[in-house]
């Protein structure tokens, strides 16, 4: 992704490394199917959502033409879980003793920091870029802006319900972390889940969310077979709850319909010791997410959706 603001040079869009689908369509698609219902009782925002699936490719890769996430570190993951929602009432203490960290996907001050962000950083299967810019809407709404705003409305969700709550960044710094650290902040925390909050960058006609779920990787300073499976029930129970609540439809470029992605690139998974998990909300290039990106109300959700899904982890 590349940051299009007013007043800034955006860098050259790199092809992103894709990451085979690694989780069983044959476990995803009962979840998805849930989503789909409940998201077919609601309607859909407008009642005008793009068919989910209808340009996906049978790999669950993205088809020739898409432009999933160039982020330095974005994935892309999906739809399932419970339609009722698991939230227990506002300062009930159910997750008191529980550590959550929230990875806000980009810093807003990255792109005044470009040589800062291009080094390489290691992520267990080869090195990466430390960050990016991120990308944004036509209109200049920043991808960082937005991961703030939603990650600053989950932490009262969650902090309501009694869990510890961290974020990686809150643009109280220069630049960063890279996505190394991104990794070592949540293993460092002891998390119970960690959730990377992000926006695509993809064509205009692609539309919907994705979970990307860490596939397992065992090379160099990665070892991901631990987390794998409890990294898959979160995914699962956010992309389920964020369907439930936003009535957003799973993507329709990248998935196969189930709004779940695995990928084995990302230094923010890959490095991870504790559940943890991706989610591209919409794709900010399309007026019609965009639409729904830059409104505080479908933000308010879509923090919901997204707190909802752990608050169902963590209470098993």
């Amino acid at each position: 992704m590349s940051y299009t603001g007013p007043g800034f040079d955006p860098p050259q869009p790199r092809r992103s490394r894709r990451g085979p689908l690694t989780v069983a369509l044959a476990t995803l698609v009962p979840g998805a199917l849930l989503g789909w219902a409940v998201y077919a009782a609601v309607g859909g925002p407008g009642g005008d959502e793009g068919s989910a699936g209808a340009s996906a490719s049978a790999s669950g890769t993205p088809t020739a033409g898409s432009s999933p996430s160039a982020d330095a570190d974005d994935t892309k993951p999906g739809a399932s879980a419970s339609a009722k929602s698991p939230s227990a009432p506002a300062g009930s203490g159910a997750l008191e003793g529980k550590v959550v960290v929230i990875d806000p996907g980009h810093n807003p001050g990255n792109f005044r920091h470009t040589a800062d962000i291009s080094r390489q950083v290691d992520i267990g299967t080869n090195r990466k870029e430390c960050d990016t810019t991120g990308t944004a809407t036509n209109d200049g709404y920043a991808e960082a802006e937005f991961t703030l705003d939603v990650a600053h409305r989950m932490r009262t969700l969650l902090e309501r319900q009694g869990a510890t709550v961290k974020l990686t960044q809150d643009a109280d710094r220069p630049f960063g972390p890279c996505v190394d650290e991104r990794a070592r902040i949540g293993n460092k925390a002891k998390a119970d889940a960690v959730v990377s909050i992000h926006a695509d960058g993809s064509g205009t006609g692609n539309r919907g969310f994705h979970v990307i779920l860490p596939g397992a990787v065992h090379s160099g300073a990665a070892d991901t077979r631990a987390i794998v499976e409890p990294s898959g029930d979160l995914g699962e129970r956010i992309a389920g709850n964020f369907v439930r609540v936003t009535g957003s439809a799973p993507s329709n470029y990248i998935g196969d319909g189930t709004g779940l992605v695995t990928r084995e690139d990302l230094g923010g998974l890959n490095l991870s010791t504790v559940p943890k998990v991706f989610i591209e909300c919409g794709n900010m290039r399309d007026s019609k997410d965009a639409a729904l990106l830059t409104s505080g109300a479908w933000r308010q959700k879509a923090a919901q959706g997204i707190s909802d899904g752990i608050v169902g982890f963590l209470r098993g």
